[in-house]
């Protein structure tokens, strides 16, 4: 009983963060059902920021999201994100919601006033509401789909990241939406997935756009197509969501051992420049500041010592004390440093500090002063 009770409260513990509740619309004069998940860690790291999702259809496609995040986000592939899922399951209303002119390819009645609801109302609650990153991402499904193509007509999108699955494009939409993205000046990121067993007319819509965004030559344009084989309208989704995501934070996973072999160890020079890059483009590309991972750490430590560019080992010790400034790790990278060039009086001196100090990772008390007597034994006595 006593185990029961345990395990009932851990899974409310775990799954308390994903909520349902309603807002008060002033713009749409009604109220709408959300759906919400926190990250875990958001009431742990006050000072942390995380990308937005919204989601249309939010009924239907919330969960199969949310899975696919807290997946990555378990293995630190993917960053912890806020979910945000708009119930559109009442007789009409994703139809509705979606209201536009195909004429003159423009959002009208409901559909211009949803729009509004999410730039107007939505968006400025959540961002008041909690610790949001300057990346948003927004996601639907056919009719839903073609919706938020809407969002990039406009000179300053209100997202940075778009989810398209099976949708359903006007012909004005196939046409203009190309030449947007062409004049687009900010980042946008765009993945388009379409089944091969959809209906024709679906299917169409979707190459014609594809062909078009495939003529975009615009460095600030980040374009992905799948075209899924033997798929249909609605199993399209669950294959398309990881691609899109892992699409999105393509630069937020950790060093991979491809990534080392092909891309780093084989540098010349420059392997901390390399990792100040990399942290630097996932800023500029999704606004997000993290500390450097410990196994990235390890990663170029590994490829210094591989090419023995010893003197780089000081620089990653720069890095150590700005992003773990309570740990070890900045006086064993300046030990080894040390220990490396030659000079073991300097590289004792600076286990010593660090067995001092808090441990991290695989670095240990223990093992510095092994480190530090080591190189006491190997001080040319005078």
């Amino acid at each position: 009983m006593k185990k029961t009770l345990l395990l009932l409260l851990f899974s409310v513990t775990v799954f308390s963060q994903k909520t349902s509740f309603t807002f008060d619309s002033q713009i749409l004069g009604e109220k709408r059902e959300l759906t919400i998940s926190l990250p875990l860690s958001i009431e742990k790291n006050p000072n942390k920021k995380y990308p937005i999702l919204i989601l249309l259809d939010g009924d239907y496609l919330f969960d199969p999201f949310y899975g696919a995040l807290q997946y990555g986000a378990y293995w630190d592939d993917l960053p912890e994100t806020i979910i945000v899922g708009i119930h559109q399951n009442q007789k009409n209303e994703r139809i509705d919601d979606s209201m536009h002119d195909d004429i003159e390819d423009e959002l009208t009645g409901k559909g211009a006033q949803f729009f509004n609801f999410i730039g107007g109302e939505l968006i400025p609650y959540l961002e008041k509401k909690y610790p949001t990153a300057p990346f948003r991402i927004i996601a639907g499904h056919d009719t839903t789909a073609g919706f938020l193509n809407y969002f990039l007509y406009k000179e300053n999108p209100l997202f940075q990241a778009y989810i398209s699955l099976a949708p359903e494009l006007t012909k004005g939409m196939q046409e203009r939406l190309p030449d947007e993205l062409l004049k687009t000046k900010k980042s946008i990121f765009y993945y388009q997935a379409n089944g091969d067993g959809d209906i024709r007319k679906i299917q169409n819509g979707i190459k014609n756009l594809d062909a078009g965004l495939q003529e975009v030559k615009n460095p600030l344009v980040h374009y992905k197509f799948d075209n899924f084989k033997n798929t249909s309208h609605y199993a399209v989704v669950l294959q398309a969501i990881p691609n899109a995501l892992y699409h999105f934070f393509e630069s937020y996973k950790p060093i991979s051992s491809l990534e080392f072999s092909e891309k780093i160890a084989s540098l010349p020079s420059g392997y901390v420049d390399y990792l100040v890059a990399r942290y630097d483009t996932l800023y500029e590309n999704l606004g997000l500041r993290t500390l450097v991972r410990l196994n990235d750490f390890k990663a170029i430590e590994a490829a210094i010592l591989k090419n023995k560019a010893y003197s780089e080992l000081g620089q990653l010790a720069e890095i150590a004390t700005v992003n773990y400034p309570k740990s070890m790790l900045s006086d064993y990278e300046l030990g080894l440093m040390y220990e490396k060039l030659g000079d073991p009086k300097r590289a004792a001196k600076y286990y010593q500090t660090a067995s001092q100090q808090e441990e991290i990772g695989d670095l240990t008390k223990t093992m510095m002063l092994e480190k530090y007597e080591d190189m006491i034994t190997q001080i040319p006595k005078k």
